[in-house]
């Protein structure tokens, strides 16, 4: 049976992720912010644990060896460069960076003991495409890209580690820009696909990513973005 822990996602990609993986009979480790504990059940081989991974430390009973780790926390924080503050940029370094990295040196010994183990992290379309107002998420997030390509080097062949830069989805997180129609339609007809992401798009790269079938893939930074990144129509 295979161990997966999975940070972060209590709903969207997180809920998808966690469903798929349990529905292949795996035994999965579920750490949120906010109990995922629910009406719905999601049987024996599920268990949720309440955790920050900006405040929190990281030291729990898990499996002898993990199989897939993801990690899910984000941000979406925008304005202008000049009206960010240093606690700002330091906020969002914790939620994306700093708490990734604090959880992965935990679990590197128990990834390392699995044949072919894969750790999935999140970056954003406005790292490679540049977009304004995006200094302080464009910033962390660069740095989980950077994060990825090292640990990917340093860990090959036992351990793959690749990154998903999508771009808007609709989630918990990006709400504020959903929720408002005026602001959706404009963001759908920035991407060529004329719509934005859904989150079984980006779930669905993770599970991938996760399984055997991505067995000669790390290092890669992959945009799940409705074409948003590279072409333009």
């Amino acid at each position: 049976m295979k161990n997966y822990i999975i940070i972060g996602g209590n709903r969207g990609i997180g809920e998808v992720i966690v469903t798929r993986l349990l529905e292949q009979e795996a035994n999965v480790h579920h750490f949120s912010r906010f109990s995922s504990e629910g009406p719905r059940d999601l049987g024996s081989l599920y268990h949720s644990t309440k955790f920050d991974a900006t405040k929190d430390e990281f030291d729990f009973d898990l499996p002898d060896q993990i199989d897939g780790y993801v990690y899910l926390p984000g941000s979406i924080n925008l304005r202008p460069f000049e009206r960010y503050s240093m606690d700002e940029f330091m906020d969002d370094l914790n939620i994306n960076l700093l708490g990734n990295i604090k959880i992965l040196q935990k679990l590197m010994p128990k990834l390392k003991k699995t044949a072919d183990s894969s750790c999935v992290f999140f970056s954003t379309v406005a790292v490679g495409q540049g977009l304004p107002f995006h200094a302080s998420i464009s910033s962390a997030k660069g740095a989980v890209e950077g994060l990825t390509k090292t640990l990917a080097a340093e860990y090959a062949p036992k351990v793959r580690f690749n990154c998903i830069a999508p771009g808007l989805t609709e989630t918990a997180l990006s709400e504020k820009i959903t929720s408002n129609p005026k602001m959706k339609e404009a963001s759908e007809k920035k991407h060529p696909m004329m719509r934005i992401g859904r989150p079984e798009d980006i779930a669905e790269m993770a599970l991938f990513l996760l399984s055997e079938k991505s067995s000669w893939m790390t290092g890669q930074i992959l945009s799940i973005d409705g074409g948003m990144s590279s072409i333009k129509k």
